[in-house]
């Protein structure tokens, strides 16, 4: 976990209680420092939708060779750069596994790569936050546990969509965009879109999920509510609202149940497994609200024809 906190944080040094709750809620999700341990479920499974991914270009008459890399955790994307080279590739298309475009995701992402990529072409995905077959994943992962929460609880419930929040800066003024630029060029100095793409993702899934829900003549959400979650413990103030915030406002409305669903995760990791399955699901039954997460994408074959259909346009 040392390395890998150290990466996060480019070296800067993280107050010891804050490393220590780190540990306590990797443990509390099964992971830590054991060498040889099963890979954290985030590489476990960003590794199973590259194959996901060349399995179905391959199905449907693409076929490409497609490549897994990290910022801050093994494979690291130098060293798969370095593959690709030894591998013959000339061209790259590059998909950040974050639909929603911000510049502490793919911008950091994009300068990751632009740093070790000389001499390669590079075309850089910006974003895909509205690309049907993501829609369609997610509103099918959300029907797959709605119906029966309803039952459960006797009632139509709200839905609460998150996405993973970002310092304030980023968004207010285009601090860090230079994370995105080449080596000497000048930031940008535009808003960050994060937020509104981020809203835009769960306003989409929410109408195509209520659409099928029509169909089956099955109760639609009543409405849905949208955070921020995960905010940071340190570098000045986060975007929200917050979980928590969010979670009190659904109380005060009447309900007593709730189904949240991230829309700006495509796997399981510690956001997910322990921010939402345990700190949230707990905060929830304080106020007196039940709480039901939807399976994440994992190795979702939407997800995978999503990811393809983005391949097919761009070449």
């Amino acid at each position: 976990m040392s390395e890998y906190l150290s990466k996060v944080t480019g070296g800067r040094a993280m107050p010891v209680e804050v490393v220590h709750e780190l540990q306590h809620r990797y443990a509390q999700i099964g992971l830590g420092d054991t060498p040889g341990a099963e890979p954290p479920p985030l590489t476990k499974w960003t590794l199973a939708q590259r194959d996901s991914l060349a399995a179905t270009l391959a199905t449907t008459g693409s076929p490409l060779p497609v490549y897994a890399a990290m910022r801050n955790w093994h494979p690291y994307i130098a060293d798969v750069v370095t593959q690709m080279r030894a591998e013959g590739i000339e061209r790259i298309l590059a998909i950040c596994l974050a639909p929603q475009n911000s510049r502490t995701s793919i911008g950091l992402y994009r300068r990751a790569l632009m740093s070790v990529a000389d001499g390669l072409e590079v075309e850089f995905v910006e974003t895909w936050s509205e690309e049907p077959h993501l829609i369609e994943a997610f509103a099918q992962r959300l029907l797959e546990i709605y119906p029966q929460a309803c039952a459960k609880m006797g009632s139509p419930l709200p839905v609460l969509f998150t996405a993973h929040s970002v310092p304030c800066r980023t968004i207010m003024t285009g601090e860090a965009s230079v994370a995105g630029a080449r080596p000497g060029t000048q930031p940008q100095s535009t808003p960050d879109p994060y937020p509104v793409e981020a809203k835009r993702t769960a306003e989409l899934v929410f109408a195509h999920a209520a659409c099928q829900l029509s169909k089956l003549n099955a109760a639609a959400p009543p409405t849905w509510f949208f955070a921020f979650q995960s905010q940071g413990v340190a570098g000045g103030p986060w975007i929200g609202p917050t979980v928590e915030d969010t979670l009190a406002a659904i109380k005060s409305e009447g309900y007593k149940g709730l189904v949240l669903q991230p829309i700006g995760f495509l796997c399981d990791h510690v956001e997910i497994l322990y921010d939402i399955d345990i700190a949230f699901t707990q905060s929830a039954a304080g106020l007196g609200l039940r709480l039901w997460r939807p399976q994440s994408l994992n190795d979702s074959p939407l997800l995978a024809e999503a990811l393809a259909q983005i391949v097919r346009t761009h070449l």
